[in-house]
């Protein structure tokens, strides 16, 4: 798979968790109305891969980390999504417990 078709999927999964439209999340990215539909469309079937400021905004409105939707395994991509849900505080108490500190 490449990066572009990974990231298509990524973020084509991530955004129908939030049941928002491929527009809306557009809009919401801060781009144009007009364009948004197609630029999302061309995102999410792997035609053009967003810069990462924009990325980077897709994963903050969709609550994903960024590294999700560039992630090449499916299990440590699940293993992000679930980070993401921990605290601060209880991702480094992990950190220190993986790290057996």
């Amino acid at each position: 798979m490449t990066h572009q078709t990974l990231f298509a999927t990524r973020l084509a999964q991530a955004r129908k968790k939030t049941d928002l439209s491929q527009k809306q999340l557009g809009i919401q990215a801060g781009l144009d109305e007009f364009t948004a539909s197609p630029r999302m469309n061309h995102y999410e079937r792997g035609k053009h891969l967003p810069d990462l400021d924009t990325a980077k905004r897709f994963a903050d409105i969709l609550n994903v980390p960024m590294a999700y939707l560039y992630c090449p395994e499916d299990d440590l991509a699940e293993l992000l999504l679930e980070l993401n849900k921990l605290t601060h505080q209880q991702r480094v108490a992990l950190l220190k417990k993986i790290r057996k500190e």
